[in-house]
């Protein structure tokens, strides 16, 4: 076995970075991280793609829909918008099944894209990388420049940077705070707590005041432990991922034995990597690691480290790509990266279960009925020789529109009659009251029959209510 060879199986057998992370010292404290500013063709692409997470995020709560917000999660009230629409708790079910579909949309997306999720969209990276982090940049300098106003004793100088920083960051938190909280209560409800007296609005003001306490304590000390700590997706990457998934690698194949580039060497005379070793995938890492140890939980993927090795690789005149999107067997046998259909059939399948949560939710009946034989009651026998049994029901509206309802006895054969001359349903709202229900007795095979009601509203039919009906026998 060559020295190239020994060179590449100890690189892949040295596991000791595992025994700490960058952002804890030998003793335990936590260690500062300062990135160097990154730039490049992907973080270009991720700005675009923030700017755009953040236009949304900002603009949703003020788009309506039928006079209804965008989205919004009233969980206080157990009442929920999606598209304009209204889920109430009997459609606890839609979000049973929500949830469900995310959890194995998250598995199957992690299992073939890896923790893409993380470097482009996740709200926390967005809103650290390139929200607070620019504005640090931009008030404290670059990496260097902000290590040494860290050494330096306190002065004007370094007073007037701190502060401003932290002041403008506060003002940010509390942008986000109550955007946040318009995603709950809805953004009519936050501009009262904002235009009327506080003392009117306690329990608002002490929300926003947590929420905003909240986000300026992640973005402005808590940082990147809240990917390392906090968000369980890291460790869950460590049981999904296999060799095929796609994840941010270096090619240590191509990239061992590693060295120092000197003026006018043949690396492959020497026996050289392509990886010169300027450590400056290292100084870019938001969360301090090093790539090229392989694949890690602190790794976000946000591709800092690609564009700082292809900057480098351009320089010296080496191939780029030694950084770059790869999955491990990829890397091993020094393949491109390729549509394979494991990845077709995965994506398949995350796009059927989107499909079908959808269809739920635009299926979705407009109107809730829940008719149930009045408990404690037997039937009554009516003078004619029909039999009655008394129901109570009631109606849910989801809707914004105002409706009167109906219910027909669709089978067997009979009649209702509501104890109320008639229900109308005002916009979201409930309407209960009780009925009864008359057959006649060659309808009753036994002592208990199933029995059919539609529920109908200006000649349409909303929706059919089963329920039994008890006899004689």
């Amino acid at each position: 076995m060559d020295e190239s060879n020994n060179d590449i199986n100890n690189f892949k057998k040295d596991e000791s970075f595992r025994d700490s992370i960058a952002t804890i010292d030998a003793e335990g404290h936590r260690k500062w991280i300062f990135p160097k500013k990154p730039k490049g063709k992907f973080y270009k692409y991720r700005t675009y793609v923030s700017y755009l997470f953040l236009l949304l995020f900002f603009s949703v709560p003020l788009i309506r829909i039928g006079g209804e917000p965008l989205l919004m999660i009233n969980i206080v009230q157990r009442k929920f918008i999606i598209f304009g629409q209204i889920f109430w708790p009997e459609d606890f079910y839609l979000f049973a099944i929500g949830m469900l579909t995310f959890a194995v949309f998250i598995i199957l997306f992690t299992v073939v894209f890896g923790r893409l999720f993380c470097g482009w969209v996740c709200p926390q990276t967005i809103f650290m990388e390139m929200v607070f982090r620019k504005i640090e940049y931009w008030i404290e300098g670059d990496f260097k420049q902000q290590r040494l106003l860290k050494k330096t004793a306190w002065n004007t100088d370094k007073i007037c940077k701190k502060v401003s920083k932290h002041f403008i960051f506060f003002c940010i938190s509390f942008i986000i705070a109550n955007t946040f909280l318009a995603y709950i209560i809805g953004s009519d409800e936050l501009i009262k707590i904002m235009s009327d007296y506080p003392s009117n609005h306690i329990s608002g003001l002490i929300a926003i005041l947590v929420f905003t306490s909240v986000f300026y304590g992640v973005y402005a000390r808590f940082r990147e432990q809240v990917c390392l700590v906090v968000c369980p997706y890291g460790r869950l990457q460590g049981v999904l991922l296999d060799k095929k998934s796609i994840s941010i690698a270096y090619d240590y194949i191509r990239g061992e034995k590693r060295a120092k580039i000197h003026k006018n060497e043949d690396r492959k005379v020497k026996k050289l990597g392509d990886c010169i070793d300027c450590h400056h995938c290292v100084d870019v890492c938001p969360t301090g690691i090093d790539i090229r140890n392989g694949l890690q939980m602190e790794c976000v993927n946000c591709t800092a480290c690609m564009d700082a090795c292809d900057e480098m690789m351009e320089n010296v005149g080496l191939k780029k790509g030694l950084i770059r999107y790869a999955s491990e067997d990829g890397i091993a046998k020094n393949e491109k990266l390729k549509v394979t259909p494991r990845t077709i059939g995965y994506s398949f399948v995350l796009l059927s279960l989107s499909t079908v949560w959808i269809v739920l939710l635009l299926t979705r009946t407009p109107v809730e009925s829940i008719i149930l034989r009045s408990s404690g009651t037997l039937y009554q026998a009516q003078q004619d020789g029909r039999i009655s049994n008394l129901y109570n029901y009631s109606v849910i509206n989801k809707t914004n529109n105002a409706m009167p309802v109906k219910f027909i006895l669709e089978s067997p054969k009979g009649e209702i009659k509501l104890v109320k001359d008639s229900i109308y349903l005002n916009k979201q709202s409930v309407a209960e009251g009780s009925m009864f229900v008359i057959l006649d007795s060659t309808a009753l095979s036994s002592y208990k029959v199933k029995i059919k009601i539609g529920v109908y509203s200006n000649g349409k039919k909303l929706e059919t209510v089963s329920t039994n009906f008890l006899g004689p026998g």
